[in-house]
């Protein structure tokens, strides 16, 4: 039985969703249009989210959804895979952020409600001391994790440091993939996620974003660990196309989850690979999408 499909998955309910300044800087995703309408965009995201919810939830699919706090203002709270991992021996591992606006994202009564919910928790790892060296990775958005072959793909980024890769590598015995990755205006990518989704047993990818001499070494992990690669282009990777995240349903079936935007810019031969494997489910997320630069695959932490 693969350990890669998410079990269970935990979501955070926004409260002050917005378009972040400080964050745009370092991803061009985002989109500033429109971003004075603050209380239109909270009610929107709120209204996207609570949506997503029932339709996961209606599909079989288990979804601890939890609450932001009012205070500190946190307009990224909707994205809570990028400061927490969670690991089958119960460990549980916090990233340090780039952003000062994210970090108080890290919200020990997190890790108390998730525990009364069954997620087992043993220890709590803390890298977020890397901070203090200007140091980041921001966990499963910096870093692609192949659960059964131990692999962490990685590209690099001011999101996403070698040395702090190192130490979780170090400290989960993992065996880095790193690469470069560009967008269309040749500034790194923020986020390996927004370009990567690793599945059970394929790999959704944009091979255009990797720079051709390195794109051998990841396309030679993926055959290796016996993922048929299903490549995206980087117009459908700025449709999301790579934001993606395999779960189990209660039915025991593989579900591929996507937003809206990236369903759509499949094409017919892209949806009937992935359909071999997984069942396609979209969430129509656009305001989310548009001024947070991420899509529903950074709104889901798998915790089993």
């Amino acid at each position: 039985m693969s350990k890669q499909a998410a079990k269970r998955i935990m979501m955070m309910r926004p409260k002050h969703f917005g378009f972040d300044p400080s964050t745009a800087r370092s991803n061009s995703f985002q989109n500033q249009e429109g971003a004075e309408d603050i209380s239109s965009i909270e009610s929107l995201a709120k209204q996207e989210f609570e949506q997503a919810v029932i339709k996961l939830r209606s599909e079989g699919i288990d979804v601890i959804a939890l609450d932001d706090t009012d205070h500190p203002v946190k307009p990224n709270a909707v994205f809570p895979n990028n400061w927490v991992s969670f690991h089958e021996d119960g460990r549980v591992l916090l990233y340090p952020m780039m952003t000062e606006s994210r970090r108080s994202e890290r919200r020990d009564e997190v890790l108390t409600q998730l525990s009364e919910e069954g997620i087992n928790i043993k220890e709590v790892v803390d890298l977020s001391v890397f901070e203090k060296e200007n140091k980041f990775l921001e966990s499963t958005g910096s870093v692609i994790l192949d659960y059964d072959y131990k692999l962490a793909y990685a590209c690099i980024s001011t999101r996403t440091h070698p040395a702090v890769l190192d130490k979780f590598c170090e400290l989960m015995d993992f065996e880095p993939v790193v690469f470069e990755a560009f967008n269309k205006t040749d500034e790194a990518i923020y986020h390996t996620n927004v370009l990567m989704c690793l599945a059970a047993k394929y790999a959704v990818i944009c091979l255009d974003a990797i720079p051709f001499i390195q794109r051998e070494d990841v396309i030679s992990a993926l055959e290796r660990t016996n993922h048929e690669v299903i490549e995206i282009t980087m117009d459908q990777m700025y449709a999301f196309a790579g934001n993606m995240l395999e779960v189990i349903n209660n039915k025991g079936e593989s579900v591929l989850v996507m937003s809206k935007t990236a369903f759509n810019s499949l094409s017919e031969n892209q949806k009937s690979r992935i359909a071999k494997y997984s069942r396609l489910l979209w969430a129509h997320i656009p305001t989310i999408e548009k001024y947070g630069g991420g899509s529903i695959r950074c709104m889901m932490c798998k915790v089993e």
